[in-house]
């Protein structure tokens, strides 16, 4: 893999696909609990009360967190909250954390908790799903449900037959696992992603929604994606249809980008505090989106805003450069 191969994110494109598609990931990995919410009444998004908790814990950026108030079936307006977690990188504390998440809401907002993990990573066998201690008699003890992407892997054709937006994302991410050190694959199953979402009928809108998904997490270097693109115009010209145009290719890179920018808002603002947010508009006027990505991870890793503003300031200059 070269230098300037841009590096796969997968925080951002999920939780912009969980903020479109909510209802089809419930029925797709959670079918239980899909069935027990009554979505006629809707469902609410709690992203600042989450940051909230996220600062009052200090447990640093959650990006692809999401914290959903939707209301039960049956019986009085009840609401309960859904935690979710994306998690792509193995975490020695994450049951801790989880557990964490979930009294501090529950503390805030005395509403029953359901906390839902959805495991990105490539441990087969790390699959925390509990968290508890025992001291004098008194005992805790937090359990919660975990669906690992990996196990899918089994089960492509189930996926490939699957028409919720989910089976077409989980078989991205997975493609973007596999490839990682062969981008030369990696163009190749991004294209036929690409058709798959053709040759399911979907609707234009959710062609485009999960096209930005795949090209999200599924990055090429320059001449890869070069590549990959006039191979998708000779394919839409096969079929006499187009369905993403130059225009919507620029509304899928701004998209990226103002996720990208509202994740490092985000970011700053829990680990820096008002120093942080002093950046921004330095970092607004960054337009390249693999070095926006690159921003977002050197926050957790970044000491001072004097640490994190040299970084990108010198990958900035470098760029001028080449």
């Amino acid at each position: 893999m070269t230098d300037n191969t841009p590096q796969t994110e997968y925080d951002s494109p999920w939780k912009q696909i969980l903020q479109l598609y909510f209802a089809d990931f419930m029925l797709f990995f959670f079918p239980q609990a899909h069935r027990e919410i009554d979505w006629s009444r809707g469902f609410e998004f709690l992203d600042k009360e989450l940051a909230q908790v996220v600062r009052d814990a200090e447990l640093g950026r959650r990006l692809a967190d999401k914290l959903v108030k939707v209301y039960r079936t049956g019986g009085d307006e009840v609401w309960v909250l859904v935690h979710l977690e994306i998690q792509s990188q193995e975490e020695s504390d994450f049951s801790e954390r989880m557990y964490t998440y979930n009294y501090r809401i529950y503390d805030r907002y005395k509403r029953s908790v359901a906390s839902l993990a959805v495991l990105g990573d490539e441990r087969v066998n790390w699959r925390p799903n509990q968290f508890g201690y025992e001291l004098f008699g008194c005992r805790v003890n937090f359990q919660f449900p975990v669906i690992k992407l990996l196990d899918y892997q089994q089960r492509l054709p189930e996926l490939e037959a699957n028409r919720n937006p989910f089976a077409t994302v989980v078989m991205a991410h997975l493609a973007a696992l596999q490839t990682r050190s062969d981008r030369l694959q990696r163009k190749q199953q991004k294209l036929a992603l690409v058709r798959r979402l053709y040759e399911q009928g979907l609707e234009r809108s959710d062609i485009i929604n999960l096209f930005g998904f795949i090209d999200w997490v599924m990055t090429l270097p320059a001449q890869l994606e070069a590549e990959f693109w006039q191979e998708y115009r000779d394919f839409e010209a096969s079929k006499s249809m187009q369905y993403v145009t130059s225009v919507e290719r620029f509304g899928i890179q701004k998209g990226k980008q103002e996720g990208l920018l509202k994740g490092i808002s985000l970011g700053l603002k829990l680990k820096f505090g008002s120093l942080g947010q002093d950046l921004l508009p330095e970092i607004e006027q960054i337009e390249d989106v693999s070095l926006l990505e690159s921003i977002l991870e050197a926050i957790d890793t970044s000491d001072t805003v004097d640490e994190l503003r040299s970084f990108y300031q010198s990958a900035t200059d470098t760029q001028s450069e080449n």
